[in-house]
């Protein structure tokens, strides 16, 4: 880090820079870096003229980067550089007595001061230009190129702006080999504390700097800016900075040409950026959507998913602008991901079938599309559980089935055919504990679509799992089962499976006990058991079980109408005696 001068040392001219000293360039490198640092120490604690002087702090610190590297390179004795320093050193020697009359306010007059700290505003700039350029020009070779030791944990505002400040510099005067090496610096800061995100979209030139390397003919730099832009994209307070940079052009450029690394990247990149719709149109400007589809139309089960994945991502994001969706089924983008949802990559399959949804959402003309071209069957697949695919994946196919396909009855008839009600039986009987909850909340959607689905589900046994529910901790879980179950057994053929077992009815009959705390769901079991009482034998079981005085009791309490029209229900014909004596035995 910089080192920082005793404020004792303002008092008066320090000797060190009177006498006389060998001028080699290593030499007034050194005095000069020192001289700026006690300068930058200084001018911390000044409070008028604060915007001058964050100017002058800016400068210096660009200036000081710029010392220290050229201190780091086997430049020798090195003409262009001594020349300028006696120059730096006296600029900063006139910042040192600016500080010093600025902080004790011992100067003439306000518009004097002014000028004077403008003045040397310009001669610090153009410093830091003429070391760019002996920079440019390749006068200084780099050698051991250290960069400034990263800032410890906790350290102040002013040492990361410092640090990031030092690296600016090393991206921009030095080579390559320094410029690589700052890149991965500033990675590894910016990926670990969000402080120093901070500072490299407030300090100078970063962002533009990072924009520029995207364009490099240079893999590595290519690659490393875009690790860094990826990072910086994260933060959705600073995602404006980087496109007004122009970012999202390079980044298509990146995709278009750079490496394989480079491109994931950039894809990881746009992803995040096109979060927000109105950047969609800045990728598709630039040619984007269609080098997306090429790459992703490009993967034959053997393409990397670490560049097909976030491609993917990207242009489901782009999906939501009408323009762009167009553009891309005119591309033939739907069987291209219909195709890719038949991957063994985790992120191209998720992101696969969430731009299938997306593209296919409150659009007939395209969900049929996606219907013919076989959609039903590629999700469907996903469901299979003899094929290997994580909980994840799943859960995203069941819900992209439940909102694309549950309606028309034509598509909910296509689901039954392909199998669908057997793939979800089996997650409601063995799938964890957040995809069976799923599951049970798409059957229950499913049972409301259609005659035919409440017909198929009981055929496949979902009556006997959904009685399993009705005593669950999940007070949405009982109740959902018990509504779902209420509605399957308003068909004849599955009221007449379900009476078959005895302890159907009983349990039903148990759980309208008031004192079972399952006051929640009683308007469903006792249309349950409504519905029932259109059969002879579910009467019978009714009043002849143990439980059945319940029904008096709800009744008698005044709370339930519906158990009121039960028990007048049973009570009618030839059940009235059986059922008034169960009442008052």
């Amino acid at each position: 880090m910089r080192k920082m001068g005793n404020q004792e040392d303002f008092a008066g001219e320090p000797n060190q820079f009177k006498k006389e000293e060998p001028a080699g360039t290593s030499n007034l490198l050194r005095r000069a870096a020192e001289l700026i640092a006690t300068v930058l120490s200084l001018s911390l604690s000044i409070r008028s003229f604060a915007t001058k002087w964050q100017l002058i702090r800016t400068k210096l610190e660009e200036l000081h980067s710029g010392l220290i590297a050229a201190d780091n390179c086997d430049s020798g004795e090195n003409p262009h550089l001594t020349g300028i320093l006696p120059s730096v050193i006296s600029t900063a020697g006139e910042c040192r007595d600016l500080a010093r009359r600025c902080s004790d306010l011992s100067y003439s007059g306000k518009l004097l001061m002014q000028s004077d700290l403008d003045m040397a505003i310009a001669k610090l700039d153009g410093h830091v230009s003429t070391l760019s350029e002996i920079y440019k020009r390749g006068i200084l070779a780099n050698g051991s190129a250290l960069v400034v030791s990263k800032p410890s944990l906790g350290a102040s505002r002013e040492d990361i702006r410092f640090y990031v400040r030092d690296l600016l510099t090393r991206m921009k005067i030095g080579d390559l080999g320094m410029k690589k090496l700052a890149l991965r610096n500033l990675y590894e800061v910016v990926i670990e504390d969000e402080r120093y995100v901070k500072a490299v979209v407030d300090v100078g030139d970063v962002i533009h700097v990072l924009v520029g390397f995207l364009s490099s003919t240079d893999l590595g730099i290519q690659e490393e800016s875009a690790r860094v832009v990826s990072v910086i994209a994260g933060f959705g307070c600073y995602k404006g900075n980087l496109v007004n940079s122009g970012v999202v052009a390079s980044l298509v450029r990146v995709l278009d040409c750079g490496s394989e690394e480079g491109k994931v990247a950039a894809a990881r990149c746009l992803v995040k950026l096109t979060e927000n719709s109105d950047n969609a149109w800045c990728v598709s400007a630039h040619g984007g959507v269609t080098t997306l589809l090429r790459i992703c139309d490009g993967d034959d089960g053997g393409c990397k998913g670490d560049l097909v994945g976030p491609a993917c991502g990207v242009l489901r994001n782009l999906v939501s602008v009408e323009e762009i969706k167009r553009f891309m089924i005119e591309e033939g983008a739907v069987s291209t991901f219909l195709r890719l949802v038949r991957s063994r990559d985790e992120a191209i399959q998720v992101n696969s079938i969430g731009f299938i949804q997306n593209i296919a959402s409150g659009d007939e003309l395209v969900k049929q599309m996606v219907i013919r071209e076989g959609g039903i069957r590629a999700l469907l697949r996903v469901l299979d559980p003899k094929w290997s695919c994580s909980y994840k994946t799943r859960e995203i196919s069941m819900r992209a089935i439940q909102n694309l396909f549950f309606s028309p009855l034509s598509s909910v008839a296509a689901l039954i055919s392909y199998g669908f009600v057997d793939n979800l039986l089996y997650y409601v009987r063995n799938g964890e504990v957040s995809i069976q909850e799923l599951a049970l909340k798409v059957a229950f959607r499913f049972s409301g679509t259609s005659e035919e689905a409440k017909k198929s589900m009981g055929d496949a046994g979902f009556m006997a799992e959904l009685v399993k529910f009705l005593n669950a901790k999940s007070f949405e879980v009982r109740e959902m089962a018990a509504e779902t179950l209420s509605g399957l057994v308003m068909v004849p053929k599955n009221r007449k499976r379900f009476v078959q077992d005895d302890h159907n009815i009983a349990l039903i009959l148990q759980l309208l006990d008031t004192e079972e705390g399952n006051s929640g769901n009683k308007k469903f079991l006792i249309s349950i058991l409504m519905s029932l009482t259109s059969c002879n034998s579910g009467r019978k079981k009714i009043v002849s079980s143990g439980y059945a005085k319940n029904i008096e009791k709800l009744a008698d309490s005044q709370v339930s109408s519906d158990a009121k029209r039960l028990a007048k229900k049973l009570s009618t014909n030839r059940f009235r005696s059986l059922f008034s004596g169960i009442w008052h035995s």
